[in-house]
């Protein structure tokens, strides 16, 4: 379903870093679409979550785990889209996640939607996320996390 690649997109290839992407493929079911066919605006960030949690996957980190066993929480404190052009009903489309930016108090992922017949740019976006406690404080990532997320 996915497939992890070095990702040229991210600051921190730029800076040298060894910062991974990753792909995730589906087709666009019905449901996600209006009655013309196209994708409903809000169902990108829908897939934008797919792609960040398959690559927090890919890259040895699962949500489940670090709520379960060390109380961190992910909350979103931005997202962006920009819509480039609409996804159809049955399209296959690729979404591809990456961390853009990450510190011990927060991370930042970048996404790229494309078309998998045309390679055509769907979508663009970012999310920002806090690192929070249990009772959805700001907190400090546990240090045992930091190479998962590129965090020197």
């Amino acid at each position: 379903m996915g497939t992890v690649t070095n990702n040229p997109f991210s600051r921190f290839a730029k800076m040298g870093a060894a910062m991974i992407s990753h792909e995730t493929r589906f087709r666009v079911r019905y449901a996600e679409t209006d009655q013309m066919g196209v994708v409903y605006y809000a169902n990108y960030f829908i897939w934008m979550e797919v792609g960040r949690v398959e690559l927090c996957r890919a890259s040895g980190i699962r949500y489940r785990d670090m709520e379960a066993e060390d109380g961190v929480r992910l909350a979103v404190a931005e997202a962006t889209c920009r819509y480039s052009f609409p996804a159809h009903y049955d399209e296959e489309v690729i979404v591809k996640a990456w961390i853009e930016e990450a510190n011990p108090r927060m991370v930042r992922f970048g996404y790229q939607i494309t078309s998998a017949e045309s390679g055509r740019k769907l979508v663009s976006g970012e999310t920002k996320h806090i690192f929070c406690n249990a009772q959805m404080k700001p907190a400090k990532l546990s240090a045992k996390y930091f190479p998962l997320f590129g965090i020197a």
